[in-house]
């Protein structure tokens, strides 16, 4: 069996916020995008999108111009990009997440492993509805600055303290490990 290694990289956000993951090569994109959301640490709230080249996979809705994505259940991440090969991922039209997925390496699969898995990742995603890379810039500045005026409204919206250099790799395969 032939394993993708992919390079996960959330788009507009320095220090950069990735993910490497292992994935059979036969992987279809609608199992990816849950892969993605354990390895990331999003909570699959929102919508979503995969783009290669001028190609939209995802789930049609034509309620939102959904005539032209094709359905991402039927696509194998091997039929559509191969190795130094990118594609783009979409989550949250609203915040606009991208992610830059590219393909570093095509591996054979090591028998003794489970997979997906997650090998290495740095900096915690950002937290959900925060408004996209431009209003997370924003609010890790109110949060590092008690006299900053939105400090506490923003914590108090957080529930808490939020660490951005947090990444547990053990903790996202755990969740890999659950996954049907």
């Amino acid at each position: 069996m032939k394993i993708h290694q992919l390079k996960i990289t959330l788009k507009h956000i320095k220090p950069p916020i990735w993910r490497r993951i292992e994935v059979p090569a036969d992987t279809k994109l609608g199992k990816l995008h849950e892969v993605i959301q354990i390895a990331m640490g999003w909570t699959d709230s929102h919508m979503h999108a995969f783009i290669a080249g001028q190609t939209v996979y995802g789930t049609p809705d034509p309620e939102f111009g959904g005539g032209t994505t094709k359905n991402e259940r039927n696509v194998r991440l091997d039929g559509i990009v191969k190795a130094g090969g990118k594609l783009i991922y979409e989550y949250d039209f609203g915040d606009g997440w991208e992610h830059e997925i590219k393909v570093e390496k095509i591996l054979e699969a090591d028998p003794a492993a489970h997979y997906p898995r997650c090998t290495a990742g740095k900096r915690a995603c950002p937290p959900e509805d925060c408004g996209g890379a431009y209003r997370y810039v924003e609010l890790l500045d109110a949060l590092n600055d008690t006299s900053h005026p939105e400090h506490e409204d923003m914590v108090e919206w957080l529930g808490g303290e939020f660490d951005p250099e947090a990444f547990d790799l053990d903790e996202v395969n755990q969740a890999l490990q659950g996954m049907q």
